[in-house]
C-alpha cells in the first residue's frame, strides 16, 4: 500500500527550530526524488524544498539558507531541518514524489508565533 507520513511539527516562536521527518512505504524511496511542500491557509501548495535519488538538494529561495532536507533509504525517511523559522513559514507541510504524485498524506501543522 503506498502511503505517506509526515510528523513533527508543532507551534514554535519566530527564529527557532523544526524537524519534519516523512515515512514513505509502498514505493521504491530510493529511486525517487523527494520534495516537502507546504500549503498555507488561502494559498496554493508550494515546493519548497527536494532531494534527488543521487542526494542533490534544490530548496526555494524563501528556504534557502535555513531549511535543509535529507534523506534516508535505509528507514525510506526524508527530513526537513527548518531553522531561523519565520511566521510566514507557517503552513501545513507534506512530502511526496517531485514527479508523478502518489496519494497525498495528512501533512504536519507547523505555525510559527510568538
Amino acid at each position: 500500500q503506498v502511503q505517506l507520513a509526515e510528523s513533527g511539527g508543532g507551534l514554535v516562536q519566530p527564529g527557532g527550530s523544526l524537524r519534519l521527518s516523512c515515512v514513505a512505504s509502498g514505493i521504491i524511496f530510493r529511486s525517487n526524488a523527494m520534495g516537502w511542500y507546504r500549503q498555507a491557509p488561502g494559498k496554493q501548495r508550494e515546493l519548497v524544498a527536494h532531494i534527488t535519488s543521487g542526494g542533490s538538494t534544490f530548496y526555494a529561495d524563501s528556504v534557502k539558507g535555513r531549511f535543509t532536507i535529507s534523506r534516508d533509504s535505509s528507514k525510506n525517511t526524508v527530513y526537513l531541518e527548518m531553522n531561523s523559522l519565520k511566521r510566514e513559514d507557517t503552513a501545513v507541510y507534506y512530502c511526496n514524489k517531485v514527479f508523478n504524485w502518489i496519494s497525498w498524506g495528512q501533512g504536519t501543522q507547523v505555525t510559527v508565533s510568538s
